[in-house]
């Protein structure tokens, strides 16, 4: 019986130990699971990736896409890249099976084409590729971000996506199936030899006429010459005749028998008790399932965030500064309507008009993207959306201010003020993690509202008896207006009036560090000069004739400046005085009659 239960044990703890060899070997699982896109997904002009599928299965993900010739991948956040889909034709790839075998990929019906995302300022980057890309997730920043693959916004989008996640697979009955069998082995081994390694001759049973413990013979023979006897000395407290650990009124060979044969059991059991403990704990600790990588919740749109990152800010100024300086090189405004809008736009298709025919006339000064000192990054994430940027680069004598907007997620941002920092001024710092946008009429804590603040600067400007004098020092700019008026009045033929009121709705505001505000503003600051009497002339510069189409008014001339102010609002219960940190003006417009 006992050799085959070490037969048993022996074959159990061999199967035992294959097993789990087998599956830290030949059956263990792949290194990686590789998911597709479903067949059968329709075409669409656009795919969108989420990319929470980057650790969606714990562990770093790559992202690889076939397609037919050149196609575009570019990063965005989701409300981003929402807009910028709008209602064309698109297919989202947003999750994966359990397994991780097949994307989640929806189709929506929609348009069947969209703007060609290629180098727009939406995306805070863009990378292209022709035929196949392994993307490894470079995203901008921190936060949820969406990507975007598209061929030209006609043809259809690369479908022949995969992602490959680590398996995490793991075998968790490899070890403990290993460690069983052993133990199974040892166990067949310690029923064969355990009885021959305790050795020695079997010591007899109770009146079988063995020796004694002292190598006497204890059998004598009774005085009536009967049949010898074994003398058992009777154990105290034990009646005589009774087998140790017998019960009372139990045979003498029967206990013997009974202590004999519990003798032989208790070390076998104690054994088995042992093998079992050990088994069954060890079972225990590998019936403990493994844990699975739990992806992730998505968070949702990032409300608050900057809408540009700094790398695309740089991205953006630099293919302004470079369609400007294309622009005055030509002297061509054609050249400018791609990045230049608004009082910025205007200002220079007037002085390209003025320099051909005027050659002395002085050009605007021109706009750098570097020498970038410092940035005003709205978290409005609404449209228009509007930023600043603080450069100094060759041909600026002093920081220049530009402020920058995009209309709409499928335009590009566009130059719409320009202005120089003005001489002692103090640029108001911003949170690096983006500027607040203020409401025009909206006071917030300020101590004067943005929209006061700019009728303010225009009255100062127009009126050397302001009321805003006392609340708006002088500076630079503001004796410069005053001294040109003047210049301009001291004609003795003609009577002259001067007006700067608040134009067009570029106007913006920010919040600044210090719990004050940021404001720009354009301005139209417009001359109007009549003759005193019938006869006399007001005759203009050349370069305002090179506008009006004449030099001389009989009746009327006007001529009209368009100025690109900013302004720092203190916050309330602080000093009061709002402060003109930036200013130019240009000639935009002349007329006589």
């Amino acid at each position: 019986m006992r050799l085959k239960t070490a037969a048993a044990l022996l074959l159990l703890g061999l199967v035992a130990l294959v097993a789990g060899i087998g599956q830290l070997t030949w059956w263990a699982p792949a290194d990686q699971v590789t998911a597709t896109v479903p067949a059968g997904t329709p075409a669409s002009p656009l795919t969108v990736i989420d990319a929470k599928l980057k650790d969606l299965r714990g562990g770093e993900a790559t992202l690889t896409v076939h397609g037919n010739g050149n196609f575009v991948l570019a990063a965005a956040r989701p409300d981003d890249m929402a807009a910028w889909v709008g209602k064309a034709a698109h297919t989202t790839i947003d999750g994966a099976s359990d397994d991780g075998k097949v994307l989640k990929a929806t189709h929506t019906d929609g348009e069947a084409t969209s703007p060609n995302p290629a180098g727009a300022d939406l995306f805070a980057t863009t990378q292209n590729a022709n035929g196949t890309l392994d993307y490894h997730w470079d995203l901008p920043d921190s936060g949820d971000w969406q990507l975007l693959l598209a061929s030209d916004g006609k043809a259809p989008a690369p479908q022949d996506v995969t992602i490959t996640w680590p398996s995490h697979a793991t075998m968790p009955w490899a070890v403990p199936l290993i460690v069983i069998g052993a133990l199974l082995i040892l166990a067949a081994a310690a029923l064969v030899l355990l009885p021959r390694l305790r050795g020695g001759p079997r010591r007899p049973g109770p009146g079988a006429g063995g020796p004694d413990a002292e190598g006497g013979d204890r059998r004598r023979a009774p005085a009536d010459g009967g049949p010898a006897t074994t003398a058992i000395p009777p154990v105290p407290g034990q009646a005589p005749g009774a087998a140790p650990g017998a019960a009372p009124g139990t045979a003498p060979g029967t206990a013997q028998r009974t202590a004999a044969s519990a003798a032989r059991r208790r070390p076998r059991a104690a054994r088995t008790s042992a093998a079992l403990a050990a088994l069954l704990g060890l079972g225990g600790l590998a019936a403990v399932p493994a844990q699975a990588a739990t992806a992730p919740a998505p968070s949702p749109a990032e409300a608050g965030t900057r809408v540009v990152v700094e790398d695309q800010l740089t991205r953006i100024l630099d293919q302004t500064a470079n369609a400007v300086q294309a622009g005055d090189d030509a002297k061509d405004a054609g050249k400018l309507g791609a990045r230049v809008d608004g009082s910025a736009l205007l200002a220079r298709q007037q002085n390209y008009k003025v320099r051909a025919a005027v050659s002395s006339a002085p050009a605007i000064a021109p706009v750098r993207s570097s020498k970038l000192l410092t940035t005003v990054v709205t978290t409005q994430r609404s449209w228009p959306r509007t930023v600043i940027a603080v450069t100094q680069g060759q041909g600026n004598t002093t920081p220049q201010l530009l402020t920058l907007r995009q209309a709409s997620a499928r335009e590009n941002y566009k130059l719409i003020e320009a202005a120089p920092l003005l001489p002692g001024a103090t640029f108001p710092g911003t949170p690096k993690s983006g500027a607040e946008q203020l409401s025009l009429d909206d006071k917030a804590g300020l101590a004067v509202s943005p929209k006061d603040a700019i009728a303010g600067i225009a009255d100062r400007l127009s009126n050397a008896n302001s009321a805003w004098k006392g609340r708006i020092p002088d500076n630079a700019y503001i004796k410069d207006t005053f001294g040109y008026q003047a210049d301009i009045a001291k004609a003795a033929d003609a009577t002259f009036t001067f007006k700067h009121t608040p134009v067009g709705n570029e106007a913006a505001a920010f919040r600044a560090a210090d719990g004050g505000a940021i404001v720009i503003a354009p301005l139209d600051f417009t001359v109007e000069g009549t003759p005193k009497a019938s006869g006399d002339k007001v005759t203009l510069q050349d370069d305002a004739a090179a506008l009006a189409g004449g030099k001389e008014a009989t009746k009327k001339a006007t001529l009209t400046f368009r100025e690109s102010v900013m302004l720092y609002l203190p916050k309330d219960g602080g000093p009061q005085q709002v402060t003109l940190i930036g200013a130019t003006r240009n000639l935009s417009g002349a007329s006589v009659s």
